[in-house]
């Protein structure tokens, strides 16, 4: 058997098809049918490796490209399928095969290149902040893509002040913060931010507020040159090649040093953890047990001190992004971290673990599956009683998704991410720059 074959059936090996997993799967949730459920999609994989299916076979294709890959039926496994590593190579395996889609394959090409997608982001954040994105948001094409950009401007609901200066992207540098209080000097543990694609661009302001409230856990933050793409945009469309390549650039970037490297996007965090399966080598195994998330940092940072971070009385749901709650196991220290912030209310929200359609490129490659599942999500978030100011969540696709589905919906409530409310203000990174006006 091939080394591809084994790739795709030793992950699922140990599956008896005992159905625990159905109910944790919002396609098998949205269509009621077996092979858009995971004991389903196993069935097709398998049969896939064993040649009883061909590539081109279209019900297998159609079957897995409607998976978003959350991952959700993990967790739920007795016996311990690895659901996700098969379904990354079988559709391997179909890559290699037929290709990608047009679509696919453009996006892709643009992410595997800073040159491509830096002037691209830039130029959709100049647009948001022509405020036209907001005005022209809805349920459908391209005005629910309207809505999910303009769903990643920083929300004026969590924004405590305004940022201190600009910084040129792509420097390695310390951050720079606003005078305060002296405190008693204690010795800088050092930490490096990873930029990433859309982070570093859409979302420069939670790079800011990440820097701000590690320092003040004692952490000296840096963000070193030559950074990439993650690669899970590429690995979870079947790209695994070239998310090989993105993955010995961040490698790369990030030599000389064995301090923690800290990510504020759960989608992101979970592909540069999975870096040592990806390359099967030791400074890539090394790599991947530096990562940590930054809820993981700051409730450690936290620990016997209380956060001054914000002020005013808010009101916040928590939605716990796939890929941090499924694929990387953290649960408790988001909402330890967020129990732990003054004047923040947090109010249960029920299905927080589901997922919301975005997962990636998925909402643009399958936006009728999309659609069906943030529907889930958002009747969820809008039977919230008293109705939130907030949405939290730590993933960007994620604040996007459910900031697009609440516009196109008519609702006030915004999405953002949760170091945004524990930062006290921001400093800027050289990953980040200037913020927008407010919304």
């Amino acid at each position: 058997m091939s080394e591809a074959n084994e790739a795709i059936l030793d992950p699922l090996s140990t599956c008896v098809h005992c159905g625990f997993c159905l109910p944790a799967c919002p396609t098998y949730l949205a269509t009621g049918d077996e092979s858009d459920s995971p004991r389903g999609r196993i069935l097709l994989m398998r049969a896939l490796a064993r040649g009883e299916l061909s590539p081109d076979d279209s019900g297998l294709n159609d079957h897995l490209d409607a998976c978003l890959g959350c991952r959700g039926c993990e967790p739920v496994c007795p016996s311990g399928v690895r659901y996700g590593a098969g379904l990354e190579a079988a559709r391997d395996t179909l890559t290699r095969a037929h290709g990608l889609p047009l679509k696919a394959r453009l996006i892709l090409r643009v992410f595997r290149h800073a040159w491509l997608w830096k002037p691209l982001l830039f130029a959709a954040r100049a647009l948001r902040a022509t405020g036209l994105p907001a005005a022209l948001a809805g349920r459908t094409g391209i005005r629910f893509a309207m809505g999910m950009l303009a769903s990643s401007r920083a929300s004026k609901a969590s924004r405590a002040s305004r940022w201190s200066r600009v910084a040129s992207l792509g420097s390695s540098t310390q951050l720079a913060r606003p005078a305060r209080p002296a405190r008693p000097a204690r010795p800088a543990r050092p930490a490096n931010l990873f930029s990433g694609c859309v982070m570093s661009t859409l979302f420069s302001h939670v790079h800011d507020a990440t820097g701000e409230a590690l320092r003040d856990a004692g952490y000296a933050m840096d963000c070193p040159r030559g950074q990439a793409c993650c690669g899970a945009l590429h690995a979870h469309a079947g790209d695994l090649d070239g998310a090989r390549v993105l993955a010995r650039r961040n490698i790369a970037s990030f030599r000389g040093g064995d301090g923690p490297i800290v990510v504020d996007s759960a989608g992101c965090g979970a592909m540069l953890k999975g870096y040592g399966h990806l390359l099967e080598t030791d400074e890539a195994a090394r790599f991947a047990g530096r990562v940590r998330d930054v809820s993981e940092m700051l409730v450690e940072g936290s620990r016997g001190r209380a956060l001054s971070a914000q002020r005013s009385a808010l009101s916040a749901v928590y939605d716990s992004p796939c890929h941090l709650q499924h694929a990387q196991g953290i649960i408790d220290q988001p909402l330890a971290l967020l129990s732990q912030v003054p004047g923040l209310t947090l109010l249960p929200l029920g299905d927080s673990e589901k997922c919301c359609g975005s997962a990636g490129i998925f909402s643009l490659l399958e936006p009728g599956m999309s659609q069906a599942v943030l529907d889930a999500k958002l009747d969820a978030i809008l039977a919230v009683d008293p109705a939130p100011d907030l949405v939290l969540t730590g993933n960007p696709g994620c604040l996007m998704q459910i900031g697009a589905g609440l516009r196109a919906r008519g609702s006030t409530i915004r999405t953002a991410h949760p170091v945004e409310v524990v930062s006290r203000r921001s400093s800027v990174v050289e990953c980040g720059s200037r913020p927008e006006p407010d919304d």
